[in-house]
């Protein structure tokens, strides 16, 4: 593979300058994450393999707004880029439309729904008995959160890439102090333990929404949306451009979900150690792999923007840099990976057996961040942001169902291997998609200029 790299300074500030604040607001989030493990886990394995159990079903409701963003972020950067500012109004519209629709359906499964979804994860009536109480309160989050987090995500696309990382850290303070409230009963609050987890992240999730669209509606200067914008009349052609490029990313994404859940459900199969020791090291991985989120959304947002200004060899090049990139950091991120991971458990309370598990996990997790990161970045961001998504549908869906979701059952559920040697299969589908993409990068197909083929067809 050829590489021409990009030696404009200029590309790389504006790489970092939306990387920066995103890798920050991702590191916020799942730190998030770890203080409500750290304190679940307090309470022992069940609460902590409960809560976990329960979010991920959640977790595919936030892949489905993923999906929404990552179609309507390809519209927002490109139109931006050929300075169509009506387009990018209509576009976020449309987003909050769809996100409210996911949001209300999500909302009533759970609503009516909680013990069979907390079924499909676990056999443990314990762990099922204390998911429901979790679930119950996240009934009245999904449209919250939704809107929210897509509203302030599209942002990133017209260089608010700050917003997300205020928001976040708004919320980190108010769900860690209601979570310490809730959780554990403070000042006169009842004790309400796994369901007081949930409750923090109700309240927070709400404030994020106000501070999101205080923002967006006073003090954004680049857009200037206003409330009647998101009730605006949707033209048909910026519907047909969303099927066309959104849909394919957004079933990407929901085939995605469904496939992290079914691994969800392999490893929830295996046994309540396999289940708190996946716990404690994807929070570790997530707080690693941050970097390759700020990366990914970069990749999008400025590879959107030069497609949409006319200048696709310059795309070309960008994408080539922006692999490079991810390459360097993936091999970084696996050695801080090893170094400070095992660390992190003391501050758990779990059995010994536990630990023994986790220890050996982290191995395991290690190793594959090489090909997540580069798979990431390359599916999320440059590809996606190339508006590639026909062929990214294919990529992120083919090798999760055919070879990670089967080979994961057959070796955990099966055969009985333990669980850091079934992750591997779990996670083969990254190790094969790294290499599709890159392939795929060198081909030059994955470049669609949709603002310029959509005014060709209506000329």
């Amino acid at each position: 593979m050829k590489i021409e790299l990009i030696k404009d300074k200029h590309f790389y500030e504006r790489v970092l300058a939306i990387m920066l604040p995103v890798a920050m607001q991702q590191a916020v989030n799942m730190g998030v994450n770890m203080m409500d493990t750290i304190m679940l886990g307090s309470f022992g394995e069940v609460q902590l393999s409960a809560s976990s159990l329960a979010n991920s079903f959640y977790s595919i409701f936030q892949i489905f707004c993923m999906g929404i963003t990552a179609g309507c972020s390809i519209l927002i950067s490109q139109h931006y880029g050929a300075g169509q500012m009506k387009e990018v109004k209509q576009t976020f519209a449309l987003s909050f439309r769809l996100t409210v629709l996911f949001g209300a359906v999500f909302a009533l499964l759970t609503l009516f729904f909680p013990e069979p979804i907390m079924r499909m994860f676990s056999s443990d009536q314990d762990v099922i008995a204390a998911g429901v109480g979790y679930l119950q309160i996240t009934v009245f989050v999904y449209i919250i959160h939704g809107v929210g987090l897509v509203t302030a995500q599209l942002m990133r696309s017209v260089g608010e890439a700050s917003l997300g990382l205020y928001v976040s850290l708004i919320s980190f303070v108010v769900n860690l102090v209601a979570n310490w409230i809730f959780i554990f009963g403070k000042f006169g609050a009842p004790r309400m333990e796994i369901r007081g987890a949930a409750l923090g992240t109700l309240i927070a999730r709400t404030v994020e929404l106000i501070v999101t669209f205080f923002f967006v509606l006073k003090l954004d200067k680049k857009i200037h949306l206003r409330l009647r914008d998101f009730f605006q009349q949707i033209p048909k052609e910026l519907v047909q451009r969303y099927l066309k490029i959104g849909l394919p990313a957004l079933c990407s994404d929901a085939m995605l979900s469904f496939g992290r859940t079914a691994t969800s459900m392999i490893i929830g199969q295996m046994g309540t150690t396999a289940v708190a020791a996946n716990s404690m090291v994807q929070v570790v991985d997530r707080l690693f792999t941050v970097v390759t989120g700020g990366i990914s959304n970069a990749a999008g947002i400025v590879i959107g923007q030069t497609i949409g200004s006319g200048d696709k060899h310059k795309a070309q090049q960008q994408g080539e840099s922006l692999f490079l990139i991810a390459f360097g950091v993936s091999i970084v991120s696996a050695a801080l990976f090893m170094l400070i991971g095992p660390a992190t458990l003391s501050l758990y309370n779990v059995a010994e057996a536990t630990l023994v598990v986790t220890k050996k996990l982290m191995i395991t997790y290690a190793a594959l961040i090489v090909f997540q990161c580069i798979g990431t970045v390359m599916t999320k961001g440059v590809l996606r942001g190339g508006g590639d998504t026909r062929f990214l549908l294919i990529a992120d869906v083919a090798f999760l169902w055919l070879a990670s979701i089967p080979l994961g059952y057959v070796s955990g559920l099966v055969m009985g291997m333990p669980i850091y040697i079934t992750s591997i299969f779990l996670r083969i589908d990254d190790i094969i998609k790294s290499f599709w993409c890159i392939s795929r990068l060198n081909s030059g197909k994955w470049i669609h200029d949709v603002v310029k083929d959509n005014a060709g067809k209506t000329a």
